[in-house]
């Protein structure tokens, strides 16, 4: 972590744009000015420039903002290493971007990481917050960035385990004979593989005197996709061990809720499963039982994930939760409507779509609003035998796999589905190339909103 209480030697960190800039020089020194129209330095949007002290250290460095803090933060994470200081003081975003620019995955190379640059921070409850949540962060990206034969459904269990151990967490896994029996759905698909599925179920519940919202997070636990019997094409398959990515947002952001105290009942539920080929493979048109007791015909053996999340879904309306939020790497035709940063989001409940738009939006972390378009419901029941698992239609296919889902809610209970890539196909600012974390900064603002109208 890039975020330090205080320094000997510390820089200035100016972020300018180029009125400011003009502000600053009406008081810099003569060499300072000269400094600065020498390298034609104007503060332009992601422009950066260090100046000289007169031993030849850098005393200040200068960013041209762009008017997006995450992103400024970001860029000021490239200047050379040393403990920069922000005039005027740090915002939250600012020090994210600063912290999460700086992310590698290096567990698999032999020679350390460069020493990074480092930003003082002399407010500890900011520390720890900014702290807290790229940690969560770093956690999705570190486990969407595992290779699948080593982030196997077992080692997915080993992830949860270690953090539900650190918060004093309880867990509970559900494997073998019981999960056949109780999450048969979940059981199907992963059958073929190796490492047997298993459904992993943590409890943290950190309520004053019992008040306080009741929170379920869901994620998708694929942990890696051949496409099973419709088997993928090379091409399609490369990427796919990022396909536990939405098991990877919730405990990346149940990590992120722990370390802040948050004051809710939280839990967490990841249907983990490889879905593998072999002789214990489902087919195409098979009819396979659910949790719910809803016979499914599977349209397509590459549309796994829906089918273990609908197990989840189901255990999780046993309760009686204030909010349910899931997340999945479910659908190409999500990347189709909206491309590969913007999670989809759907929900069926018009006010906390709202709220989740709105706390994306200040949090930095957007999402896009998407129909839960009821009359496409009548494509999943034109199966040939059961309740179609992708439907009959070759449209809308983000909108009829949030249909499916929301068929296993067993009760009323406010809902969002996060549709999201979880990866990052290229670099820029804040977001390196990669497994990345889409929309969780949004729903950790949206719960502490939910707590402070609680």
């Amino acid at each position: 972590m890039s975020l330090i209480a205080d320094a000997e030697h510390k820089r200035r960190l100016h972020f300018f744009d180029e009125s400011q800039l003009q502000n600053w020089l009406g008081t810099a020194s003569s060499e300072q000015s000269r400094w600065i129209s020498e390298n034609s330095f104007t503060a332009s949007k992601g422009s950066q420039l260090v100046i000289p002290a007169p031993d030849g250290s850098i005393s200040d460095a200068m960013i041209g903002t762009s008017g997006d803090a995450y992103r400024d933060g970001a860029i000021a994470s490239r200047l050379p290493m040393g403990a920069y200081v922000i005039e005027g003081g740090t915002d939250i975003e600012t020090a994210l971007g600063f912290v999460l620019d700086q992310y590698k995955f290096d567990r698999f190379r032999k020679s350390s990481s460069a020493k990074k640059a480092e930003l003082i921070i002399t407010d500890d409850t900011l520390r720890h917050r900014v702290t807290s949540i790229a940690d969560g962060v770093i956690l999705a990206r570190d486990l969407i960035n595992m290779p699948a034969n080593y982030l196997t459904p077992q080692g997915l269990e080993d992830a949860a385990r270690d953090l539900a151990s650190f918060f004093d967490a309880q867990i509970d896994v559900t494997i073998g004979e019981a999960l056949e029996k109780q999450y048969p759905a979940i059981h199907t698909v992963g059958r073929a593989a190796e490492v047997p599925p298993r459904l992993i179920d943590i409890i943290w519940d950190n309520r004053e005197g019992g008040k306080g919202p009741q929170i379920t997070l869901i994620g998708k636990g694929i942990t890696f996709d051949s496409g099973g019997l419709d088997l993928k094409p090379s091409s399609a398959m490369e990427m796919m061990k990022k396909d536990m990515g939405g098991s990877a947002h919730v405990l990346g952001l149940a990590k992120a809720i722990m370390a802040l105290g948050l004051n809710i009942r939280l839990r967490v539920l990841v249907p983990a499963a490889e879905n593998a080929v072999s002789d214990k493979s489902m087919r195409p048109l098979d009819v396979i039982d659910t949790a719910a007791g809803i016979p499914v015909e599977v349209g397509n053996t590459d549309a796994e994930g829906r089918l273990v999340l609908a197990d989840a879904f189901h255990l999780a309306t046993q309760e009686d939760p204030d909010m349910i939020i899931d997340y999945a790497t479910l659908t190409g035709a999500a990347r189709v409507a909206v491309g590969t940063e913007l999670p989809a989001l759907f929900v069926n409940d018009a006010d906390l779509g709202n709220n989740f738009i709105a706390a994306g939006e200040a949090a930095g972390d957007p999402l896009w609003l998407m129909p839960l378009h009821k009359p496409y419901d009548r494509y999943l029941e034109d199966g040939h035998a059961a309740l179609s698992s992708t439907g009959s239609s070759r449209y809308g296919g983000a909108i009829t796999a949030a249909l499916f889902l929301q068929r296993f809610l067993q009760k009323p209970v406010p809902w969002a589905h996060i549709d999201v890539m979880a990866w990052n196909l290229g670099s820029r600012p804040g977001h390196p190339r990669g497994g990345e974390a889409m929309g969780l900064r949004a729903a950790l603002r949206l719960i502490e909103d939910k707590i402070s109208a609680s």
